[in-house]
């Protein structure tokens, strides 16, 4: 009876040790992971909570406090115009302040750009509280609206869309009477549209054949395009995407389409005669003298 005893003592001894060393192990092996998830994080950039649609959003759709979300970002990742929770990290200007998107008793926000799920709400993709997704949330300050009429030649083909920029190019006859026909000169470079016809949507991608579209100019250049348009055609040339060369002043007439030089007037120079007048009796003869120097 006392060796049974004695065996289950020893036994149960045994199995305690053995749980004593497990139980060590796995939380050594525990702190191990602690301390690399500590030293993970320390070294990771640092995180800002961000608005993000939890939907996709098209123009002129409603954007309401159930339509966005909080999202972990990284910091140093943040576009430019996002909606964060604490701004103070940010250069001023930089982000908006999350916590005044949907300002209580503040009518809602309308989407002026497409977002897909997920995508950052950022500042200029959506109107200020209670404002309509028209035109004057698109306009920059100073600036102003003005429409060209267009057609399928003059259009670049129905390939315009808003947030294009294109060149302005003015055909007319000459003034001044310089007889050298029609002429066709580039007024405005780099302009934006900011509408075909009466679409706004910069996300559309199928051709539209406009009759008019709507680019944003400032007085000075309204007044010039005004007085363009009343005085000859306006037509239309599309600048690529990540064009950012400035286009050279140019104006062609028919004389330099066709390559015809402009020569200047021969100039005869007429033979100089003096002349002298003599009486003879009641005749009076005229006669050639030379001429003083």
């Amino acid at each position: 009876m006392r060796v049974v005893f004695a065996l289950v003592l020893i036994a149960g001894i045994g199995l305690a040790g053995f749980a004593v060393f497990m139980a060590q192990s796995y939380m050594e092996d525990m702190s191990a992971e602690r301390d690399r998830l500590l030293a993970a994080q320390a070294a990771s950039p640092p995180m800002v909570d961000v608005v993000v649609v939890q939907k996709d959003k098209a123009y002129g759709q409603v954007l309401n406090k159930e339509d966005v979300k909080w999202m972990r970002w990284q910091q140093d990742s943040v576009p430019t115009g996002a909606f964060v929770r604490d701004a103070s990290s940010f250069p001023e200007g930089k982000v908006q302040a999350g916590d005044t998107l949907f300002p209580e008793g503040v009518p809602d926000r309308f989407v002026i750009t497409s977002m897909m799920q997920f995508e950052p709400l950022l500042v200029h993709k959506v109107t200020n509280p209670g404002e309509d997704a028209g035109l004057t949330s698109r306009l920059s300050k100073g600036m102003r609206a003005f429409a060209i009429r267009v057609d399928v030649s003059s259009g670049v083909s129905g390939f315009l869309r808003p947030g294009d920029r294109v060149d302005v190019y003015w055909n007319g006859s000459s003034a001044g009477g310089e007889g050298r026909g029609s002429i066709t000169k580039l007024i405005e470079t780099s302009m934006k549209l900011i509408a075909v016809d009466q679409i706004a949507d910069t996300a559309r991608t199928t051709p539209v054949i406009a009759r008019t579209v709507t680019v944003e100019a400032s007085p000075q250049q309204v007044a010039k395009l005004t007085q363009a348009q009343s005085s000859g055609k306006l037509s239309l040339s599309l600048v690529g995407a990540e064009d950012d060369t400035v286009a050279e002043v140019s104006q062609v007439d028919q004389r330099s389409l066709l390559g015809i030089v402009e020569q200047a007037p021969v100039v005869v120079e007429e033979k100089r005669v003096c002349t002298t007048k003599i009486r003879r009796g009641a005749e009076v003869i005229v006669q050639e003298i030379p001429c003083p120097q």
